[in-house]
């Protein structure tokens, strides 16, 4: 009885712990590669952590905090083997938008309240991965994932032009952002805008121009790439080398100031029912964003090496990060575009690189925070900028007018929305227009009149091909499931066609591309089977796929169809219209 549980387990396990699996082949070799990859990410990591919880309004160490545990979680319930996993300048964003609601920053609450956001966020992930629901993300098409994206790097980038300038501004959308500045504009400190544009000029170079540099100067283009991609460390150390010589904390400029070192503290989530309800539904809107974005990458990199994602096993892996950023000193994290192309490029082969990178940081905070303390924070400010730059795109409104309209309208209305109203906004109208584009497309689904091409058993569109026609006979293609919202529009198109044609002796539905009938759409199609009766027209069905025929099978309506159910379109017409089934007919 045991010997059988336990072979039970050990069949299931590496379903939901998919280190048992890699862990298995891991060798000297994958080991040399995964290092390599974990030292070149932790540069990387180190500026860019702290900037995000600066974007977050969060201690700096707390950016740290969140990408140590996490990053292990995730190696060992995660499918991705290049997947960075961290805070992100979106989700810093909105987790800031989320808890400013709540607390002040800087305060006792607004730390609490971010742990809190982090453990909802992991539950609710985890969650739906148990459930197999990934599928939900489905619902945020690309077009408007898109413009969330794109307005949300306006935004970000935006509020931190306060830290450039050294002034004081508040807000979360674009507006009370502008209004902000434009107050305070006057009050900029001069030192912390030489020193933020300055950085911001260096950032800007390291990323165009400093890889062609290298390049001629004989290093290989792959070396050359991630040394131009870790240009903010570059900034971070000649930053705090002048605010350290120059004393410019007296000046005016701002430091992130004394960092605590050591590893992360182990932390509590508040579990106060009212602080829950004021954070569901961010943290709702949270996960769905953070995992839409984590895995477009883990896919996208996944591809080049002919690898395989799990979706659903993804939730739980980015679920068991969030839990854990929250029980130590963390805010809700997901899968980095830009740390996980450089793990990519930089040959990590599984998910330990992320496990020693997490090894790396906890060095860094053991050993490195020090100096942190004259770090301005108008350094990091430039790094997000940098960025968060490279995520607008504008591009899009040109491709999707275009192409269609209709996904025009859900990019613009999202990427307008969330910069007028703020991200979480931004994410919900993005869903409505997305679900009433749908629904209304759905609603009119395409149906063509068809005919034979000649000298095939094909048939085609009247309107776009040369085919031959019935007098008697009229077939009608629905490209589109049948339910409860395009059901009366079926009657409707089916009824004027009819009374068009009093010659009609048969009416047959090509339901080829019918994967669903509800039953609204079944009602639907009774009604119509009893209008033409009376019409004293047949309603016969053909090419019905074996799940739709399945449902159907039994019901009053096959009963009592006054026409048949043909196998294939072209034995229905040869049949209906008294030809051989072998004839192939012509002009």
């Amino acid at each position: 009885m045991f010997t059988q549980s336990f072979r039970k387990l050990a069949k299931v396990a590496p379903r939901y712990l998919p280190i048992l699996t890699w862990s298995k082949s891991y060798n000297r070799d994958i080991f040399s590669s995964d290092m390599m990859a974990a030292l070149i990410v932790t540069i990387m990591l180190i500026p860019q952590s702290l900037a995000y919880a600066l974007l977050a309004g969060l201690p700096a160490q707390m950016g740290i905090y969140a990408s140590m545990l996490p990053i292990i979680l995730y190696a060992i319930f995660g499918t991705s083997g290049t997947l960075a996993v961290g805070p992100v300048a979106v989700i810093s964003l909105m987790t800031a938008a989320a808890i400013g609601k709540i607390a002040d920053p800087g305060s006792a609450e607004f730390v609490v309240a971010a742990l809190t956001l982090a453990f909802l966020s992991g539950a609710l992930l985890m969650i739906l991965g148990i459930l197999r629901l990934g599928f939900l993300a489905n619902f945020l098409s690309h077009p408007v994932i898109s413009g969330f994206i794109t307005a949300s790097g306006i935004l970000i980038a935006t509020s931190q032009l306060k830290h450039i300038l050294g002034v004081t501004a508040k807000g979360h959308n674009l507006p009370a952002l502008l209004a902000s500045l434009a107050q305070n504009i006057q009050y900029t400190n001069l030192y912390t805008a030489a020193l933020g544009i300055g950085a911001l000029m260096l950032l800007f170079w390291a990323r165009s121009g400093l890889k062609p540099l290298l390049c001629r100067c004989g290093m290989p283009s792959g070396a050359a790439d991630i040394a131009a991609k870790t240009g903010p460390v570059a900034a971070v150390i000649g930053t705090i080398l002048l605010a350290w010589s120059l004393d410019l904390g007296t000046k005016g400029v701002a430091l992130v100031g004394e960092v605590p070192q050591g590893l992360p503290p182990l932390t509590l989530p508040s579990f106060s029912t009212a602080l829950w309800r004021d954070l569901i539904g961010s943290a709702v809107i949270i996960s769905v964003i953070g995992f839409v974005e984590s895995i477009s990458v883990a896919q996208t990199l996944a591809a080049k090496k002919r690898q395989r994602i799990d979706p659903d096993q993804e939730l739980i892996g980015l679920g068991a990060a969030n839990m854990g950023a929250a029980f130590t000193g963390g805010f809700p994290v997901t899968g980095g575009f830009s740390r996980s192309v450089v793990n990519y490029d930089a040959g990590a082969r599984t998910p330990a690189a992320g496990a020693y990178t997490a090894l790396g940081l906890a060095l860094a905070a053991l050993f490195l925070t020090p100096f942190i303390a004259f770090l301005p924070k108008a350094t990091l400010a430039a790094t997000i900028i940098v960025a968060v730059l490279s995520l607008v795109d504008f591009s899009i409104l040109k491709k999707t007018w275009q192409y269609s309209k209709a996904d025009f309208s859900a990019v613009f209305t999202t990427l307008l929305v969330t910069l007028l109203f703020g991200v979480e906004w931004g994410v919900i109208a993005g869903v409505v227009i997305s679900l009433l584009i749908h629904l209304h497309n759905s609603s009119r689904p395409h149906i063509a009149i068809v005919g034979q091409v000649p000298h095939t058993q094909h048939y085609r569109n009247i309107l776009r091909h040369k085919v031959i026609t019935q007098e008697t006979i009229l077939s009608l293609r629905v490209d589109e499931s049948l339910y409860f919202a395009n059901a009366r529009f079926l009657e409707d198109v089916i009824s004027r066609e009819v009374a068009e044609r009093p010659s009609i002796k048969h009416l047959v539905l090509l339901c080829a591309a019918v994967n669903h009938i509800d039953m609204s759409a079944l009602e639907s199609l009774e009604a119509i089977n009893e209008r033409l009766r009376d019409m004293k027209v047949k309603l016969h069905l053909s090419e019905v796929k074996g799940p739709v025929m399945d449902r159907l099978t039994g019901t009053d309506f096959i009963e009592q169809l006054t026409g048949k159910i043909f196998l294939s379109h072209h034995q229905a017409i040869n049949e209906l219209s008294g030809q051989p089934d072998s004839t192939i007919q012509t002009p």
